[in-house]
């Protein structure tokens, strides 16, 4: 067998094989003495169909099946001997099969280029304070006021604009689309968010009235559900009701928890929000170092990692829009053109993953075992379920190892902040 390495680019490279006619002719014989065990032909006993008798038959089988495993065992092999580690299989090009002649063929594939780690101690990126103003507080409080309301049912007179009606709403949308019923939907009588179509047949209307109504959504509706679709509702009016919002003084920091005072419940809320926008901060300083990394660094991405982030990317999408019940082939995106638009991001993407994966080895940053488990704790408490019940998931779908990796990227940019000069904006 002869072999050649040529390095086509500094992430593709390619094994030109050769391999000689007796090596191909063995391996046919093989597969077809295989086949002879388990073919069936007219006029033969199981088991005793001559190989030649085979070699015609299923000529095209076996010679697949031939080439197919001396690939596999040839390039597994050169690639172990030489110590390459190939980012994905390998792609065999340029096949060539006679009768007595060699086989020949190329088997090309990418790895990680040798790169040169631009400075990563001392980047200066801007930043920010964390505030929050009386302003933003008030806002916060207000969602808390909002979130304490009751409703109260209004006697003596039909609905009108301002006013809540609880209804069970059924609906079919004509063509594509999920029926469904609400029993106890709350809808604010002249609301901008409703159809007014909808408005109309809820501003007049007693417990115990029903209407049906025929809404078509315009074509720009920001729900992809709705958009350009015709749907019909039907409409049971089991109450109406005025909306009644606490006040913001200390009964309503008493009623929503451990709080005495209205500004005791205010302190707290401030540091929610302070500990928040400093979450985001955090994230738009690393995402600044890394930006700032990758505009540093010159070196070949292999496509095999663009490929995957971009395949990533666009099944996020696809998964996004299938959680909040919307078929992804129904919404008009060419699919294709989407992930290709992805290509641009997913090169810085690919490229700040083989940064910060040097980064890290050349720190020695490594994942404990011990913080594996705590982040496995803290989805265990997001999801209330059982912390075991969330390992023995991770474990079977394979996924603690990109935990790890992720924490592993996370410890890397913890340690390329520490060592960052933030700029105040």
């Amino acid at each position: 067998m002869k072999v050649d390495y040529v390095e086509e680019t500094t992430v593709r490279k390619a094994l030109t094989f050769e391999i000689e006619p007796e090596v191909v002719e063995q391996e046919i014989e093989a597969r077809a003495k295989d086949y002879a065990k388990k073919a069936k032909i007219p006029g033969f006993r199981p088991g005793k169909i001559p190989p030649h008798v085979i070699k015609q038959r299923f000529r095209s089988q076996v010679l697949e099946e031939a080439v197919e495993n001396i690939v596999n065992r040839v390039v597994h092999k050169e690639m172990e001997g030489r110590g390459l580690r190939p980012l994905a299989a390998p792609k065999v090009e340029d096949l060539k099969l006679e009768d007595n002649q060699p086989m020949t063929f190329r088997a090309v594939f990418e790895t990680l280029p040798f790169i040169e780690v631009p400075e990563y101690k001392g980047l200066s990126v801007p930043s920010r304070e964390a505030a929050a103003s009386e302003e933003d507080i008030d806002k916060e409080i207000d969602k808390l006021r909002e979130r304490a309301a009751r409703y109260e049912p209004i006697e003596g007179r039909p609905s009108k604009d301002g006013d809540f009606v609880e209804v069970d709403v059924e609906w079919i949308p004509r063509g594509a689309g999920k029926a469904g019923r609400d029993p106890e939907a709350m809808l604010e009588v002249g609301s901008a968010d409703n159809h007014p179509d909808l408005n109309a047949k809820l501003t007049g209307v007693s417990a115990g009235d029903r209407s049906e109504v025929q809404i078509e959504y315009a074509a720009d509706h920001p729900s992809a559900e709705l958009a350009g679709k015709t749907v019909d509702y039907k409409l049971a009016v089991k109450a109406v009701k005025q909306k009644i919002v606490p006040a913001a003084d200390d009964e309503l920091a008493k009623d929503l928890g451990d709080y005495e005072t209205l500004a005791a419940l205010r302190d707290e809320v401030k540091k929610r929000l302070l500990a928040g926008r400093q979450r985001e901060i955090d994230h738009e300083v690393k995402d600044a170092l890394v930006d700032a990394l990758v505009e540093k660094a010159g070196f070949e991405v292999p496509e095999a990692l663009i490929e995957r982030h971009m395949t990533a990317r666009t099944e996020s999408a696809v998964r996004n829009l299938a959680y909040q019940g919307i078929d992804p082939r129904k919404v008009g995106v060419d699919w294709k053109e989407y992930r290709e638009k992805q290509r641009e991001t997913s090169v810085k993407s690919a490229k700040a993953d083989i940064l910060l994966d040097e980064i890290a080895r050349r720190e020695n940053i490594e994942v404990l075992e011990a913080e594996i488990d705590t982040e496995i704790e803290r989805m265990a408490q997001r999801t209330g379920r059982a912390k075991a019940q969330v390992r023995r998931q991770l474990e079977q779908e394979g996924d603690l190892a990109e935990i790890a990796a992720r924490l592993r990227e996370s410890k890397t940019l913890d340690l390329i902040k520490a060592n960052a000069r933030l700029e105040s904006r």
